[in-house]
């Protein structure tokens, strides 16, 4: 375990999930910062079970209403630094991570302390068509607005940030736009990237496995996202080069 790293969860009614994947990053992880978004169902007091169990090691922020994985994990970075830590590892609530993967991503960030370590996805057939050619596609726009080939799927929310560069690149998008918008932002800023294989399976609803994406709204705020990113790009590119 490393004490300046602590786990970061972003959760937003996902209660037949939150606590496996809880329990399962406090295996490899000494603190872990959950941040509730705001749900509305029984993921609140579990969260409340989980903190009232652990207090020492779990720690709980409200958000005061939904307001996206973006602003979620954003405030969660915040608290991360308030509370003195280096980096934090980012997983989603919905078990879709292989968190035994966790170490690999420990070992890499002991190795790169000064980069982002992204997982790079793997997928199952599982996965959706309309998710797995929406990705190939966020892909490519994240190609050009960073100037590079070599960025990973972005929106794999399995990641360390080196929580100080993070939260000096400024605020961002409150939704889903906030992965790849921050990873864009991090390569602009000459923060070195690491790349982790990782398989990223969907489970059903059964398992627990639920969508908070909102087909309008979220794709929306993707285009709106993207369009800023891409008429930043020429300077960001040049300033970016202008550094190195």
């Amino acid at each position: 375990m490393s004490e300046q790293l602590c786990g970061l969860i972003p959760v937003y009614n996902n209660p037949l999930t939150i606590k496996a994947v809880a329990m399962k990053v406090r295996q490899f992880i000494d603190h872990i910062i959950i941040v509730d978004d705001g749900s509305d169902d029984e993921t609140a007091s579990i969260l409340d079970q989980l903190s009232a169990d652990d207090p020492e090691h779990i720690t709980v922020q409200r958000m005061p209403s939904n307001q996206g994985k973006g602003a979620a994990v954003q405030a969660g970075l915040k608290l991360a630094q308030a509370k003195q830590f280096s980096h934090a590892l980012q997983v989603d609530a919905d078990g879709q991570h292989v968190l035994a993967d966790i170490p690999r991503f420990i070992e890499a960030m002991k190795k790169n302390p000064n980069a982002l370590i992204i997982g790079a996805p793997i997928f199952d057939d599982d996965i959706p068509a309309i998710r797995k050619h929406g990705r190939k596609l966020t892909v490519a726009i994240v190609a050009l607005e960073a100037g590079s080939l070599k960025l990973p799927d972005a929106m794999c929310g399995f990641r360390i940030y080196p929580v100080q560069p993070t939260c000096a690149l400024g605020r961002m998008g409150s939704r889903m736009s906030y992965d790849p918008e921050v990873m864009v932002h991090a390569h602009w800023a000459n923060i070195p990237f690491i790349i982790i294989p990782t398989q990223v399976r969907y489970l059903s609803a059964e398992e627990g496995g639920v969508s908070h994406f909102r087909m309008v709204r979220d794709n929306l705020l993707n285009v709106w996202a993207h369009t800023r990113l891409t008429l930043q790009a020429p300077i960001r590119w040049l300033l970016r080069w202008a550094k190195q």
